[in-house]
C-alpha cells in the first residue's frame, strides 16, 4: 500500500450504508463525495472490512507542504530580525559609553522622540501600521536605556570600597537592593533566617556580627522591621541605616528613638517591585526623620540611575499612600472578590470580555498574585488607611444612588469631574 496515503477502515455494514445514501444523493464535488472503496483488509480477529480512502486528504498535501515552507520561511526571518535586535543593542551600550566619557545624560527625549517618528514614517513607506512601529520601538528604547543605565552605575563605581548590610536580603525587594548595590561596587553581606544566597556572603542573624558597615538596608515585612529598628538602636552602628517599608507611620517611634541616639537613620520607599530593571520614570520616596546626612547619603545611591527623587515627610507619606497604594490595592481587591462572588463563571465571563474589562482584569490579576500579607499590612497598619477607604466606599454608594434615581445629569457630572481630574495628572507625567 502507497505510504502516502491515508485511510480509515469500516465495518462492511457500515459502508453498505453509506453506499446506498450516495446513490440516492444528487452528484456533487465536494470531499464527501470522493470517498471510494479500496479493497479490503483483516482484521486481528479474522473478520474483513473494506478500506476506504479520502482522495480529498490527498490534494491537500501539496497545501500543506506549502504552509510549512512558509513557516520555516517566518522561522528564518524571526532569527534574523533578532540578529539585528542584539546588533542594535550593541551599538546602544557603545553609544552609553560615549554618553559616560563625554558626561551625557543617560536619557534624551529629543532623541527618543526623533527616533519613533522615523520609525513610524519608515512604517508608512513600507505599508505597516505606524502603531506597530512606534510599540516595537518603545520595547527597544527601554531596553537599551536599562542596559546604559547599568552601565553607568557599574562606571561610577559609587560602593567601591564600601561595606553593606541587608537584613532581609532574601526577599524579593532584598535581593533587589543586594544586586543593585553589588553592581556599585558594594560588597554585600546577607542577613535573613531564610538561608544563604550563592551570590553573597550571608549570616543568619545580623546579631551575631559587629555592625561596621557603611549601610545598614532593613528589608522585612513591615512588623518584623519595627523590631529590628528597635534592636539596632541597641547595637548603635556607625552606617547609615534606612528601611524601605511601603508605610512609615507604623515606624514612627522607632526611628525617632534611633534620632534620639544619635544613629544616622532614614527612611526610603522604592516605587517600583522586585522585577524592574530600569528606573526612569520610577520614584524613590525620601523620608527625612530629622537626620539630612543620612538622608543625602541614602539620596547617592541613586544617584547614577534615572529614578525621580521624591522628598517628603512621613505623615505626607503615609497620607498619600493610603491613596496610591491602599485605594488601588483595595479597587482591585474589590473588583475580583464581586466577580468571584458573583456565581458567574470566569471562562463565561471571557467569552464576552470588552476592552474595559480586560484592562481591569489584567490589573487585578497582576493584585491578586501579590503577598496577601504585604497587602493587608498596608491596608491595616497605616493610620491613614481608613481615610481611602471610606472614599471609595463613599463613591461606590454615590454612583449607586445616581444610577438607582435615574439621574443622568449627575451621572455624566462624575464622568466630567473624574476626566478633568485625571487630565491634569495626565498632563504632570512625564513622557515614556
Amino acid at each position: 500500500m502507497n505510504a502516502n496515503r491515508r485511510g480509515a477502515v469500516f465495518s462492511p455494514a457500515f459502508l453498505t450504508r453509506l453506499l446506498l445514501r450516495r446513490r440516492r444523493a444528487a452528484p456533487c464535488d465536494g470531499p464527501a463525495c470522493k470517498i471510494r472503496a479500496r479493497g479490503r483488509k483483516e482484521s486481528a480477529d479474522g473478520r474483513f472490512a473494506l478500506v476506504v480512502y479520502n482522495d480529498s486528504l490527498r490534494r491537500k498535501e501539496p497545501v500543506l507542504k506549502e504552509l510549512k515552507d512558509k513557516r520555516k520561511q517566518l522561522g528564518n526571518l524571526d532569527r534574523r530580525i533578532l540578529e539585528l535586535i542584539a546588533r542594535r543593542q550593541h551599538l546602544a551600550a557603545e553609544i552609553g559609553q560615549i554618553k559616560i566619557r563625554q558626561g551625557q545624560t543617560t536619557r534624551d527625549f529629543t532623541q527618543e522622540k526623533e527616533v519613533i517618528e522615523r520609525a513610524r514614517r519608515t512604517a508608512g513607506e513600507l505599508g505597516l501600521p505606524g502603531s506597530l512601529a512606534e510599540r516595537v520601538l518603545q520595547l527597544l528604547i527601554q531596553n537599551s536605556l536599562a542596559q546604559q543605565e547599568q552601565q553607568r552605575v557599574i562606571h561610577q563605581a559609587g560602593g567601591s570600597g564600601k561595606r553593606v548590610l541587608i537584613i532581609g536580603g532574601a526577599g524579593r525587594m532584598g535581593r533587589w537592593f543586594a544586586r543593585f548595590l553589588a553592581s556599585q561596587g558594594f560588597e554585600v553581606q546577607i542577613a535573613d533566617p531564610a538561608g544563604p544566597m550563592e551570590e553573597f556572603s550571608s549570616i543568619e542573624d545580623w546579631r551575631t556580627v559587629p555592625l561596621d558597615h557603611d549601610y545598614v538596608v532593613v528589608a522585612t515585612p513591615i512588623r518584623e522591621t519595627r523590631s529590628i529598628l528597635a534592636d539596632l538602636k541597641a547595637c548603635s552602628p556607625p552606617g547609615v541605616v534606612f528601611d524601605i517599608s511601603s508605610l512609615k507611620s507604623p515606624l514612627r517611634n522607632e526611628l525617632r528613638a534611633l534620632v534620639e541616639a544619635g544613629i544616622r537613620v532614614t527612611s526610603v520607599h522604592p516605587m517600583f517591585g522586585p522585577d524592574t530593571r530600569l528606573l526612569s520614570n520610577r520614584h524613590v520616596i525620601l523620608v527625612d526623620v530629622g537626620v539630612a546626612e543620612a538622608t543625602e547619603a541614602a539620596e547617592r545611591l541613586f544617584q547614577s540611575t534615572m529614578a525621580g527623587i521624591v522628598r517628603m515627610s512621613l505623615e505626607d507619606h503615609d497620607r498619600l499612600i493610603a491613596y496610591v497604594l491602599g485605594l488601588s490595592h483595595a479597587l482591585n481587591i474589590s473588583f475580583f472578590t464581586a466577580l468571584a462572588e458573583s456565581g458567574e463563571g470566569a471562562a463565561r465571563l471571557a467569552e464576552m470580555s470588552s476592552t474595559t474589562f480586560n484592562a481591569q482584569l489584567s490589573v487585578a490579576a497582576s493584585v491578586a498574585e501579590e503577598n496577601p500579607h504585604l497587602y493587608f499590612e498596608i491596608q491595616s497598619l497605616n493610620d491613614y488607611g481608613t481615610e481611602s477607604l471610606a472614599a471609595l466606599l463613599y463613591a461606590i454608594e454615590k454612583l449607586r444612588s445616581v444610577v438607582r434615581s435615574g439621574d443622568e445629569e449627575a451621572f455624566v457630572a462624575l464622568m466630567d469631574q473624574g476626566r478633568r481630574y485625571l487630565n491634569r495628572r495626565l498632563k504632570k507625567l512625564p513622557s515614556s
